[in-house]
C-alpha cells in the first residue's frame, strides 16, 4: 500500500519524506519534483520566507539511474533559513530563545501546547505551520510519475480569494496557462488584478486572507475506490487527504453543497453510450459510490484566513493569563495559490495510492498488464 511520512520542523535544519509502495521501474525526474516545489512557492501575498528559501528535492534512497527499486524512497528539502536558527532549534543545543508565551487564534499553538505540555509554543508552531506542505508536495510529485504512462492529468487553479472570484471557463483551450502566468492563479486577467488589489487592502490593514482551490483530475478510468469498504471509498480518502492539509475548513467534490439546493434531475448525471460508457453532465465530479466513474474528477477545498496577523487579536499570556496581544511570527497574508499546488499534489498521491491498489504490482510492468487487461474488459462491457 502507498503511503507516506513526513518530518521536520519550520525552522529546523530540512524537512523529509519517506513514500513506501512505490512498485520498481517508475521513471523519475528530479526536475519534476523541484517543479512542483517552486510552483508552492509562488504566489501573490507570500512572506518574507519565501525570499529566503528556494525548495529543492534531494533523493536519498529508493531510486537508482533514474528509476525506482521498489523500496521506500526518501526525499530531503533542506531549509536554508536553518543558519538562522541553528543555536535556536538545534537538537541538542536549543538555547531556547524567541519562545512563544502569546498563542495566535486560530492555530494549534494552544491546543497543541495542553496536548503535548509545552509552555513553550514554539514546540507547537514549528511543526503545525504549513512549511510542512513542501515535503507532502514533494509526495505527490513523486508518486504521479508512475501515472503519466497512463495520461492521467492532474490541474489546479484558484476560484476566489476573499471577495474576489474568478467566473472564468476552465474548459478554455488557454485556460491553465493563462493560470500558470497569473500571480493568483486565476484563469482571468481583470480578475487578478483586482484579486491583487485586495490582497494588497488586506495586508495594509494587518489582516490576512484565505480561498477556494479547485483540483481537476483528468484521464482517470472507472472504477478506482470501492462501494464495498467504508474506507476505500476514493471521495472519502481525498477529502480526508485534503482536509489534512493546514488550514483547509471545507472540501467538496463536484456540485458539492449545491446539490443539496436543487432536486434530483439537475443533479444526477445522465448515462450515454458511445463507444463507452460516459456522463452527459458532470455533477458528481467524477466520483460516484465511492468510486471513480470515468469522468474528470472534480475537487474544490476552501482555506481559511492564515492566522498570524500582523494586527494580532486578543490572547492570553501562558505564564501569568494576564491579556495579551498574540504572537506575530513572519508570515503570508495570502497562500490561496499555493495552497492549489499542496491540494493539487496531495491529490494525486491519493489518486495514485487508488490506482495502485487496484492495479497491484511490485513493479510497474505487472501494473501496466493489470491496467491494459482491465481496460479492455470494461471497453467491452
Amino acid at each position: 500500500m502507498l503511503r507516506y511520512f513526513t518530518a521536520g520542523e519550520t525552522h529546523g535544519k530540512c524537512l523529509t519524506v519517506i513514500v513506501e509502495g512505490m512498485p520498481s521501474g517508475v521513471k523519475i525526474s528530479v526536475d519534476k519534483i523541484n517543479e512542483q516545489l517552486k510552483r508552492r512557492q509562488k504566489g501573490y501575498g507570500r512572506g518574507g520566507r519565501m525570499s529566503i528559501e528556494s525548495d529543492s528535492a534531494e533523493i536519498l534512497s529508493g531510486v537508482r539511474g533514474g528509476y525506482t527499486l521498489g523500496s521506500p524512497v526518501a526525499i530531503k528539502i533542506e531549509n536554508k533559513d536553518w543558519k538562522n536558527w541553528e543555536e535556536i532549534m538545534g537538537a541538542e543545543t536549543s538555547n531556547g530563545k524567541r519562545s512563544v508565551d502569546c498563542p495566535r487564534p486560530g492555530h494549534a499553538d494552544l491546543t497543541g501546547g495542553m496536548k503535548y505540555n509545552h509552555k513553550d509554543f514554539r514546540n507547537v508552531l514549528e511543526r503545525a505551520s504549513a512549511r510542512e506542505t513542501a515535503a507532502r508536495v514533494a509526495a505527490g510529485a513523486l508518486v504521479r510519475q508512475a501515472l503519466e504512462p497512463f495520461g492521467i492529468e492532474f490541474l489546479s487553479h484558484v476560484k476566489r480569494i476573499g471577495e474576489i472570484e474568478d467566473t472564468s471557463d476552465v474548459n478554455d483551450a488557454d485556460f491553465f496557462r493563462r493560470v500558470s502566468e497569473s500571480p493568483v492563479s486565476f484563469g482571468n486577467v481583470e480578475a487578478a488584478k483586482r484579486a491583487m488589489e485586495y490582497i494588497d487592502k488586506i495586508k495594509a490593514d494587518g489582516e490576512s486572507c484565505g480561498g477556494v482551490v479547485e483540483v481537476i483530475v483528468k484521464g482517470v478510468p472507472a472504477g478506482l475506490g470501492s462501494y464495498v469498504h467504508y474506507d476505500r471509498k476514493l471521495d472519502a480518502n481525498l477529502a480526508f487527504a485534503v482536509m489534512s492539509v493546514q488550514a483547509i475548513k471545507g472540501v467538496e467534490i463536484g456540485m458539492g453543497f449545491g446539490a443539496s439546493e436543487v432536486s434530483g434531475s439537475k443533479v444526477h448525471d445522465e448515462i450515454e453510450y458511445n463507444n463507452g460508457f460516459s456522463r452527459v453532465t458532470n455533477n458528481a465530479g467524477g466520483i460516484e459510490g465511492g468510486m471513480s466513474n470515468g469522468q474528470p474528477i472534480v475537487l474544490r477545498a476552501a482555506m481559511k484566513p492564515i492566522p498570524t496577523l500582523y494586527n494580532p487579536l486578543r490572547t492570553v499570556n501562558i505564564n501569568d493569563k494576564s491579556v495579551h496581544k498574540a504572537t506575530v511570527e513572519r508570515s503570508d497574508v495570502c497562500a490561496v495559490p499555493a495552497c492549489s499546488v499542496v491540494v493539487e499534489n496531495v491529490t494525486a498521491f491519493e489518486i495514485t495510492k487508488a490506482f495502485l491498489d487496484k492495479f497491484s504490482g511490485d513493479c510497474i510492468d505487472d501494473v501496466k498488464a493489470y491496467y491494459d487487461i482491465y481496460t479492455d474488459r470494461i471497453n467491452k462491457f
